[in-house]
């Protein structure tokens, strides 16, 4: 099975659902990315870092933040965010450790949650490292994210999941949503150019395989027992979709499998679910891809009711989403605070611009 292939063809299946322009956003909508992200560069720490609720996940929330600034056009060079870019870069690379983990692990917050820091670090400091032109710099970088890669694969369960912490350090524990971060973690590392061992993916697209029921929902965890019905989690079926996406796999019987489950049992625009943050951040990302024929062409047979279309997820959730804006441009829910769900918020509005590679069709 060739789910995580990562190779640079083009799969013809979904070109024509084209490409959108950053000028096909409604201005009321680019006037909420605009309040949002004054936000959360207004809510940056001297030093570079965001932090949720209480302190909590520093790394996590530093490299969350600082990807909706390059998705706004902003990068290490220029733009109007570019010096909140290269703060936050900063921070990152200043916390990466000798055995290649970015975070920091004597931090209360992140020691029992260090996977998800050092993932989603692995994406945004990827997706900058192309755009440093100071050779020093870059070559911190490079081995940053070449020993980060390394830490990745180290910390991989027998199984091939990964869990909150590494294997060693978490007694071979794996589950769905950190398994997703470090997927879309080493796929941004090696469009950077940095080299991914092949059996790292091998395990992980083993673990995702075992991981689904018969009824094409990803389960929490392998770790206790296989994948039995009935335990399906719609949003780590969403993330698993986004990362076959990301990877160039529109048509594998496994990515049509999940995205038929999504389909059929998350709810659009409809106010408030568990965890929906988490759960759209994804899910748009995947949904962005198939455009507004990719659905179709999957499923040939569906009922035009049931047709998902980029267009009609992004009217849906963008009403969503502005209709619950703060004031200050930022937006509130979930226990882990307006940081993380400004961050998710604006990923999702910005998908549009098509500005990085990993979010691109």
């Amino acid at each position: 099975m060739k789910l995580f292939c990562y190779g640079l063809c083009v799969c013809g299946l979904l070109a024509t659902s084209g490409r959108s322009r950053a000028d096909e956003i409604p201005p009321k909508v680019q006037e909420a990315i605009d309040r949002g992200l004054a936000w959360v560069a207004s809510n940056q720490h001297r030093d570079g870092h965001w932090e949720a609720n209480g302190g909590q996940y520093p790394t996590s929330m530093t490299a969350l933040s600082g990807m909706v600034m390059l998705m706004e056009g902003s990068n290490l060079r220029e733009g109007k965010y570019c010096d909140n870019i290269r703060r936050a870069v900063d921070w990152l690379m200043d916390r990466a450790q000798t055995n290649g983990m970015i975070g920091n692990p004597n931090n209360p917050t992140e020691q029992q949650r260090y996977m998800y820091g050092h993932g989603f670090s692995l994406l945004f400091l990827s997706c900058v490292y192309g755009e440093e032109e100071d050779g020093d710099r870059r070559k911190k970088l490079e081995k940053i994210l070449t020993k980060g890669v390394e830490f990745t694969g180290k910390a991989q369960t027998t199984r091939g999941g990964w869990g909150y912490v590494s294997a060693a350090d978490g007694s071979d524990f794996d589950e769905g949503s950190v398994t997703i971060t470090q997927l879309q973690g080493i796929r941004a590392a090696r469009n950077a150019g940095i080299v991914v061992p092949k059996s790292i993916l091998d395990k992980a697209v083993k673990y995702l395989k075992e991981s689904t029921t018969a009824r094409g929902g990803v389960i929490y965890s392998l770790a206790h027992g296989g994948a039995a019905v009935g335990g399906e989690r719609p949003p780590l079926t969403a993330a698993a979709v986004a990362c076959a996406f990301s990877a160039g796999e529109y048509n594998s019987d496994l990515a049509r499998k999940w995205l038929e489950y999504c389909n059929q049992n998350i709810p659009i625009g409809r106010g408030r679910v568990g965890h929906d943050e988490y759960l759209h951040y994804y899910y748009a990302q995947a949904i962005y891809v198939l455009g507004d024929t990719g659905y179709q062409k999957l499923f040939p047979k569906a009922n035009k009711d049931n047709v998902i279309t980029w267009t009609k997820y992004r009217e849906a959730m963008s009403n969503h989403i502005l209709s619950t804006q703060n004031r200050d441009g930022s937006w509130s829910g979930g226990y882990i605070g307006p940081v993380f769900t400004t961050a998710t918020y604006l990923t999702i509005l910005q998908l549009d611009k098509a500005m990085l590679p990993i979010y691109q069709r």
